[in-house]
């Protein structure tokens, strides 16, 4: 590329990152940081995970109880600028937080939480500085009913995520038989809908992700990734071949807290949606039906096909499976499809089981794991970068950042800028107004820009973006 190194903006330096907690999670948020050239160190009490960071990763590792000053101490809490406590344990991870303030004085405090009633505590005072010191806390229950409700929102897309402070969406759709623009090539479609603010980024095409070119075609058993200006989603979903429909009727597999917080989001909708929840567990069975309000709770087996008719499956518009075994999750929307429910939704913690998804004719998944890490990042990532979401085993990203006076996309022309072949520009917001890139627009500073990047070209977009991370 030959730009040799760029000096960041004032203030430009590297991170001193604490991660807790080795798992899913902690590994996957090492791994993007670590790849953004942070110091970062991993923190667990499993020898063997640590282990497994230290080798894939350009990390340190410590083995050892993240919440005993001792070691924060030998993972180098007295110079750290951030903390992640992502542990297991929400107790521990709030300890965390709090040796990471009382004894290191460390500046930001990020922890995830799952338990509902320190949930219910944010709402009090508990967090303040001088109380129990957390900054940011992350819910994943939470952010998995958010991305059930989003994945609800755009039905005939198997993934889906939200851009530019809600004004874009990147919908993943799937190229059928009936679809009016298969065998089109993308620059033909650029014409033939003129007015429509949206652009494929991604196709996946026997199990492999590519950016596309513009002399490239949409073939039958293809998955789109499109970017769209919201008001043009259902347009944009409609040139696909796909219907949008009203749902009002849901069937939920699974009671627990995830289960419950999708339901209670359903009851806050507005228009009439009625839910049946089938919850195995006769204690959780009877805590949800107290809690929800207009949400039927049937107490057996999510498995059950009397129990599915009974929750009525065959006439619903929509199936969440969403218990804490992915297998039960994935078997449960198999059965609701072959029952005639249009639209059935798994959640999903382990990647490898996601390419079974399509053979199985479910229609979309959300990975817990994958919506707590993005929620982390947002928060992370504080200066230029305001958003980046991984797609696939993350084959791909995402990335929504603001473009700075530093970077060399600054004043050129789309065409002119030397983006690397896997990157494709998704859309471009100019004062808070969200337009389809074109060749000839200007990319000025202080517009925000959405980059479809594959994985390995990430590093070059980080730089073309000359991403600095400030928080003060």
């Amino acid at each position: 590329m030959g730009f040799g190194v760029l000096c960041g903006a004032p203030g430009d330096r590297h991170m001193k990152v604490i991660i807790c907690g080795a798992g899913q999670v902690g590994w996957q948020i090492a791994r993007h940081l670590s790849g953004e050239h942070n110091d970062v160190t991993v923190v667990d009490n499993n020898p063997e995970l640590v282990r497994r960071a230290t080798d894939t990763l350009d990390v340190q590792g410590i083995a050892g109880f993240a919440s005993y000053p001792d070691v924060l101490t030998r993972a180098g809490a007295r110079d750290a600028d951030m903390i992640i406590a992502a542990t297991h344990s929400d107790e521990v991870n709030m300890v965390i937080c709090q040796m990471a303030h009382s004894v290191f004085s460390i500046q930001r405090k990020i922890a995830r939480l799952r338990s509902k009633s320190y949930l219910e505590a944010i709402y009090s005072d508990l967090y303040r500085r001088d109380h129990l010191p957390i900054d940011v806390v992350i819910s994943p229950e939470r952010e998995v009913a958010a991305a059930a409700m989003q994945r609800l929102s755009a039905p005939a897309a198997f993934d889906t995520e939200m851009f530019m402070e809600g004004k874009a969406q990147l919908l993943g759709v799937h190229i059928d038989e009936d679809c009016p623009v298969v065998n089109t090539p993308l620059r033909q479609l650029t014409d033939l809908f003129s007015t429509l603010r949206a652009i494929v980024v991604g196709i996946r095409r026997d199990g492999t992700l590519f950016a596309p070119e513009p002399g490239d075609q949409l073939f039958v058993g293809d998955s789109a990734y499109v970017f769209a200006h919201v008001d043009d989603v259902s347009r944009t979903i409609e040139v696909f071949g796909k219907h949008q429909k009203k749902q009002d009727r849901m069937v939920i597999v699974g009671g627990g807290n995830v289960g419950l917080e999708v339901a209670k989001a359903l009851e806050a909708r507005t228009g009439r949606v009625r839910a049946k929840m089938i919850e195995r567990n006769r204690t959780c069975a009877e805590k949800a039906a107290e809690t929800l309000e207009r949400t039927i709770v049937l107490n057996g087996d999510g498995l059950d096909r009397s129990l599915m008719i009974e929750a009525g499956i065959d006439r619903a518009d929509a199936m969440l499976a969403v218990t804490d075994d992915d297998k039960v999750n994935m078997l449960a929307a198999v059965r609701a499809k072959a029952e005639g429910c249009p639209f059935a939704i798994a959640l999903i913690n382990d990647p490898t089981l996601v390419p079974l998804m399509a053979p199985l004719g479910i229609d979309a998944y959300i990975n817990p794991r994958a919506t707590t890490v993005s929620s982390i990042l947002r928060h992370i990532r504080y200066g230029r970068v305001r958003q980046v979401y991984s797609i696939g085993d993350a084959e791909a990203e995402v990335i929504e950042a603001e473009v700075m006076s530093t970077s060399p996309m600054a004043g050129q022309m789309i065409r002119d800028i030397d983006f690397p072949e896997g990157v494709l520009v998704g859309a471009v917001s100019k004062n808070g107004e969200v337009m389809r890139p074109t060749g000839g627009m200007r990319i000025d500073e202080g517009d925000v820009i959405a980059l479809f990047a594959m994985a390995d070209d990430v590093p070059e977009v980080e730089r073309l973006m000359q991403v600095s991370i400030d928080f003060f």
